[in-house]
């Protein structure tokens, strides 16, 4: 079984909802995440909704993962890296969230997406992410381009396999998510020209990493 990530068309930008683009959700008095390299605000990617997703341990609360990644110099700080300090994976507990106040004097292009894209997911019967994705497409004749990735499962990588061990416990991390570009140039996530990205977790040590791949 494979849990697709289908595009369903536009959200509130402070929804509580699985999206990409818009304003992130944290805990009150959280500060917006900065790049080590450059020092400047990170941009913010989509956030997703977890519930019983990502344990590796047995371990699937409810909370939802955040990412950002470094477009103030797109290709200088390394964010494709999940040690580079150019993007950020950050897990929260569901209870307590309020859109997260931006930097004061960046600009917005830099902050947030151009476009805000809720999610839904539906479920293939394959365990195989790229023949799934292929599958919801040819069953409704639709482009394989409104599936936005993969909930849980197993990574489809583009390059080698690059599970990230957890910095403070160096076990392996849980596999949590896959993410596209998205459809819409203008408007998607940068991960190097149709790339994918992908988020990990460590539930007992409460880190989260991502990296991308082209």
């Amino acid at each position: 079984m494979t849990t697709l990530m289908i595009e369903a068309g536009p959200s509130a930008p402070d929804a509580l909802v699985t999206r990409t683009g818009g304003v992130p959700l944290a805990p009150v008095g959280a500060e917006w995440p900065c790049c080590t390299s450059c020092e400047g605000p990170l941009q913010f990617l989509a956030q997703v909704v977890l519930d019983g997703v990502g344990g590796g341990d047995g371990d699937g609360r409810r909370g939802i993962i955040a990412l950002f990644a470094c477009q103030n110099d797109p290709g200088m700080c390394d964010d494709w890296d999940p040690n580079s300090g150019g993007n950020r994976a950050l897990l929260f507990p569901l209870d307590g969230l309020a859109p997260l106040a931006q930097p004061e004097g960046a600009e917005e292009a830099s902050l947030v997406l151009g476009a805000v894209r809720t999610i839904a997911l539906e479920r293939e019967s394959v365990n195989d992410y790229d023949l799934a994705r292929k599958a919801w497409a040819a069953r409704g004749e639709r482009s394989e381009a409104s599936v936005l990735g993969q909930l849980g499962g197993r990574p489809a990588w583009i390059q080698a396999d690059e599970t990230p061990r957890c910095p403070s416990c160096a076990r392996t991390m849980a596999f949590i998510v896959q993410l596209e570009e998205g459809p819409d140039h203008s408007t998607a996530m940068n991960f190097g020209g149709a790339g994918s990205a992908y988020a990990f977790a460590c539930r007992p040590c409460d880190r989260a990493l991502f990296l991308w791949q082209c």
